[in-house]
């Protein structure tokens, strides 16, 4: 094995732009991977990065999941209570509680809310206007939120502030795994908020997972933070689905084009992009016990990196792993995480993902990206665009 000359840095530039050369040294040279700078191991092949996230109790969530809660006790504070910091039993009696809002059939039922959210956001933007229009900015952006909050019970005024306080909290300056001062600041803020909307629904219950939560017995401190985190996950994960899928059909027609002519391969095309271009890269853990891999011991006491980005292009799991097809062979996808802490609203991200999609074709079959003026997010965890110009 030879890490020396690998530099693996998820607050650099160039990881921020395209991770995935070094993501192939990292499987091939490095697969159990140290960085003395910021402090924590990795593992990048896709076995290991399954086995790793099926042993909760070697790998625990209950220290944080990204590199500044890991390695800074104190930046995991604000967040302690969430489920995704949680082990068994405290996780599945959590996760119990709102897991029937997300059962396959209340998730399908949920498609012609969604589907009126996509094209009343679609019918608001016009790539055949000579400048273009950006399809994140005014497009994937805001519909994804307002779907979790109506699932949630935020008011329809309050909705879009949410996700620019979740923006604000993951963004990262290069080189800096802390939130920026404004990301703190909107945390607290966040908190404040949802904090008093569980005091206001504690005394006028509605019909909604708020209420749900209150009347389960948590605290309103704990409906914030479960609140805050689907918020975040609900309308992140999906923002940077159909931003990446844009960019990726642009950059290979032949794909799109192959969905714009027969919507069965929706499912498989959202698959592939989940796959390709993860919108969360790696899920962070710390080691209970020491354990060994590819004859490398990562000690007990220790922050961990899982990478799923990578694993999903791992060559020893998939054929061809760097070419884009919509048309692979589904097999087991580690992009929502894996285990325990698979994403709690995966199926729903799935959907809004497709009928995204399904409605981009119905109305520009033909589209192109100005990828001059595409921006990346600079995230903690979090890989996708900011901006996608697009033409039709």
């Amino acid at each position: 094995m030879n890490d020396v000359a690998i530099e693996f840095d998820p607050y650099s530039e160039t990881y921020f732009d395209d991770p995935y050369e070094t993501y192939r040294r990292l499987r091939d040279d490095a697969p159990v991977y140290r960085n003395n700078h910021y402090g924590f191991y990795a593992l990048s092949r896709y076995d290991d990065v399954l086995a790793a996230h099926r042993d909760w109790q070697t790998f625990t969530s209950s220290h944080g999941i990204t590199i500044d809660m890991l390695t800074h006790p104190n930046a995991l504070e604000m967040a302690r209570g969430s489920i995704i910091f949680m082990d068994p039993p405290d996780h599945d009696q959590l996760r119990g509680l709102v897991s029937r809002v997300f059962t396959p059939k209340a998730v399908a039922d949920l498609e012609p809310m969604i589907r009126r959210l996509v094209t009343r956001y679609l019918d608001e933007i016009d790539p055949t206007d000579p400048s273009g229009a950006d399809i994140v900015s005014g497009f994937a952006g805001p519909f994804p939120v307002e779907v979790i909050c109506e699932i949630l019970g935020i008011p329809e005024g309050d909705r879009q502030q949410i996700r620019h306080w979740t923006d604000a909290v993951l963004r990262r300056e290069p080189g800096d795994p802390s939130p920026t001062q404004a990301g703190m600041e909107a945390m607290l803020f966040q908190v404040e908020y949802l904090s008093g909307l569980a005091e206001e629904r504690r005394h006028r219950p509605t019909d909604d997972m708020f209420s749900g939560l209150i009347a389960a017995g948590l605290t309103n401190d704990e409906v914030a933070g479960f609140a805050g985190l689907l918020a975040a996950a609900g309308s992140e994960t999906v923002t940077k689905l159909v931003g990446n899928g844009v960019v990726l059909f642009h950059r290979n027609p032949q794909e799109w084009h192959k969905l714009v002519g027969n919507r069965e391969l929706l499912v498989p095309a959202v698959e592939e992009v989940l796959r390709y271009w993860a919108p969360s890269q790696y899920q962070g853990r710390w080691s209970n016990t020491a354990t060994e891999w590819h004859g490398q011991v990562i000690p007990a006491g220790e922050p961990v990196l899982l990478i799923t980005g990578a694993a999903n292009r791992d060559e020893r799991a998939y054929p061809d792993p760097d070419a884009f097809s919509i048309e692979r062979p589904l097999m087991l996808n580690v992009g929502f995480g894996h285990g325990i802490h698979t994403c709690l609203g995966a199926a729903l991200a799935r959907l809004e993902s497709r009928i995204a999609f399904d409605e981009i074709a119905n109305r520009w079959p033909d589209f192109r990206v100005d990828e001059s003026l595409s921006r990346r997010v600079h995230m903690s965890n979090v890989a996708g665009y900011s901006n996608v110009v697009v033409h039709a």
